[in-house]
């Protein structure tokens, strides 16, 4: 189980990774427009607005690798948590209920796991 819980938590940070270049760089590109179903005029008055939420993303996935390199169960716990509630946040709020499962349940799933997962032993100190 310490296994899979470290995979979901690696692919809940690859996804957020995903969002943050999607919002960040690809707003205001054709390809984010597809995406987000926005014509040219949409997605340049709210470029800004996107680029902030990249970045708050950026956050989310650096806390989630820093739990990751740091084993500590805590810190992804924080993280998957603050996932799961802009998740579902944004997944209530908005016309996209898509987020409850593309961001919410990911993040639920990669908790379950490291909830589950046994701790890692502990080195002997030298």
């Amino acid at each position: 189980m310490r296994m899979i819980s470290l995979l979901l938590v690696a692919l809940v940070a690859l996804i957020h990774t995903g969002f943050l270049v999607l919002e960040m760089f690809f707003w205001n590109h054709p390809v984010g427009q597809q995406i987000f179903n926005m014509t040219p005029e949409v997605s340049a008055s709210s470029a800004t607005l996107a680029a902030n939420q990249g970045l708050y993303n950026g956050f989310l996935v650096a806390g989630l690798i820093w739990g990751l390199v740091s084993g500590r169960r805590d810190v992804k716990v924080f993280f998957l948590v603050c996932v799961i509630v802009a998740g579902v946040y944004g997944g209530l709020t908005t016309a996209k209920t898509t987020i409850l499962y593309s961001q919410a349940l990911p993040g639920a799933l990669a908790l379950l796991a490291v909830l589950f997962a046994r701790p890692a032993r502990a080195r002997p100190h030298l």
